[in-house]
């Protein structure tokens, strides 16, 4: 099944904690598993930026939220206790607990509030009522990152599209050379610049001591690159007696070109135009940094006696 929302998780880690003792968010994260009966796929699910599971992100995000209304208490790391309230709370038997039930508490109101001085934090997106509950605050942040990278890949892509055959050729070389290819800028476009070789557009050393050579076929297309055009592009690798090459086109590959340079030799590399406009967003080719919002966490070690 799904992974429930972060607030569906409050109110059931609220009743682990009834007895008093301290628990750890491993022990929430299996009682969580448990009650909800979630399977290992589920647990494992990751979050886009692969870095921490969907799973432990949420059950995190209610514990700190149970936190800033009091209900639960840190005692250590990691770790988590209910408080007075928290019992208080419970005795209530509330069908749930959500950001709703939470408003009801001063602490949490200027949590959300910002404090003084400070910007109020921000409602999670409006994407409709079931989405906006399962979404935890870095998630909803991790979503709307996608989301500009998404439209920013779209409008890089059609600039490329757009652009001169002469410009395409030096989009290439800049971007294989912040990939590490290339033993200088001078090596690079000459070797790009060498078009219409026997299905060949241009050679790059593999590194600066030029140890190995790549071949390239660059193709500014709007449609799909078949198998067809692959063949004759490792048709001239072999006559070449070549063992790596890369083919980059701004439109895309068929399901038959991909499965045909996975079963061959000599090593082809295929990049289409939505992984070009990735690599151009990642090594900064074309675009400028806009903002930084930078996402930190408690440093625990740091209020830890010597």
């Amino acid at each position: 099944m799904p992974v429930p929302g972060f607030q569906e998780f409050m109110l059931p880690m609220l009743e682990l904690a009834s007895d008093a003792r301290e628990h750890s968010l491993a022990e929430a994260r299996t009682a969580m598993a448990a009650r909800f009966d979630l399977s290992e796929e589920d647990q494992n699910e990751l979050l886009p930026t692969a870095k921490q599971t969907r799973f432990s992100n949420r059950v995190a995000w209610a514990k700190s939220y149970l936190q800033q209304a009091s209900l639960l208490t840190s005692s250590r790391r990691g770790h988590f206790q209910i408080t007075d309230r928290g019992r208080e709370v419970l005795t209530e038997e509330p069908p749930k607990i959500d950001i709703s039930f939470l408003e009801r508490f001063a602490e949490f109101r200027e949590f959300r509030e910002g404090g003084k001085g400070e910007a109020p934090i921000p409602p999670l997106a409006k994407k409709g009522a079931v989405e906006v509950e399962k979404e935890t605050p870095e998630e909803a942040l991790e979503q709307a990152y996608q989301s500009i990278r998404k439209d920013l890949a779209s409008e890089l892509l059609a600039k490329v599209k757009g652009s001169s055959p002469k410009f395409f050729e030096n989009l290439v070389v800049e971007l294989l050379l912040k990939m590490g290819y290339g033993r200088s800028r001078a090596d690079a476009g000459k070797a790009i610049g060498a078009s219409g070789d026997e299905g060949v557009d241009g050679i790059i050393s593999e590194d600066r001591l030029g140890l190995d050579t790549i071949y390239i076929q660059a193709k500014r297309w709007d449609g799909t690159v078949g198998r067809p055009e692959i063949q004759k592009f490792v048709g001239a690798l072999h006559g070449k007696r070549a063992r790596k090459g890369v083919f980059i086109t701004t439109g895309s590959f068929s399901s038959d070109a991909r499965d045909y340079v996975a079963h061959i030799d000599p090593r082809v590399v295929l990049i289409d135009g939505r992984e070009l406009a990735d690599y151009l967003i990642d090594l900064d080719l074309g675009v400028s940094q806009k903002a930084v919002y930078p996402v930190k966490r408690l440093d625990s070690d740091f209020f830890v006696d010597e």
